[in-house]
């Protein structure tokens, strides 16, 4: 595969959480990779359910990040040294459960405990019914984790896993790939 280049160096980690949308994430990986960039996938448990480990594995060639109790992890915790590199963590999709962790500081995943970790930009996708995306619970959710720094590519209008056609759905990967490019080139 030939690299295109625009993101050489940059180390950036995609979290993947348990939504239908998980798919999509597999695009944004991809082409991350094509530009240069250092990706390592971090799924939640629920997300495995959707798109296996393997996918990403072969995608980025790095070894995916389920769980934060494995042997590996426990002789060099992952979580953390992750984020020692990280120019940006991205989690696309993310859904009403994981926004609510993270807005609470729950660290009950590899995903939501290496986000306690972290000192680099957070960009989060959503991706999540109408109802659950525009509850009030989400989002405060939502509010807290922007009051805190983390940018959000706000889900877009279309045709949901329910059946319905309203604003739920992850916003296309050329979008969130767009946000990423804008976050990396303020970095340093």
């Amino acid at each position: 595969m030939k690299k295109d280049g625009r993101l050489k160096g940059k180390e950036i980690v995609v979290g993947v959480t348990g939504s239908i949308a998980a798919y999509k994430a597999a695009e944004v990986v991809s082409r991350l990779v094509q530009q240069g960039a250092g990706v390592t996938v971090v799924m939640s448990r629920a997300a495995t359910q959707f798109v296996g480990p393997l996918t990403f594995q072969t995608i980025t060639r790095r070894r995916v990040m389920v769980d934060p109790f494995d042997l590996e992890s426990v002789v060099d915790p992952t979580h953390i040294s992750l984020t020692d590199n990280a120019h940006l963590v991205v989690v696309s999709p993310a859904t009403a459960n994981f926004i609510a962790k993270a807005a609470h500081g729950i660290a009950d995943d590899m995903l939501t405990s290496l986000l306690l970790a972290v000192r680099c930009p957070v960009l989060v996708a959503p991706a999540m019914n109408d109802r659950m995306w525009n509850h009030p619970t989400v989002q405060e959710n939502a509010a807290t984790l922007k009051k805190r720094g983390y940018q959000f590519v706000d889900p877009e209008s279309g045709f949901l896993a329910c059946g319905t056609y309203a604003q739920g759905r992850l916003a296309d990967p050329a979008r969130i790939l767009q946000a990423i490019e804008k976050i990396l080139k303020e970095i340093p």
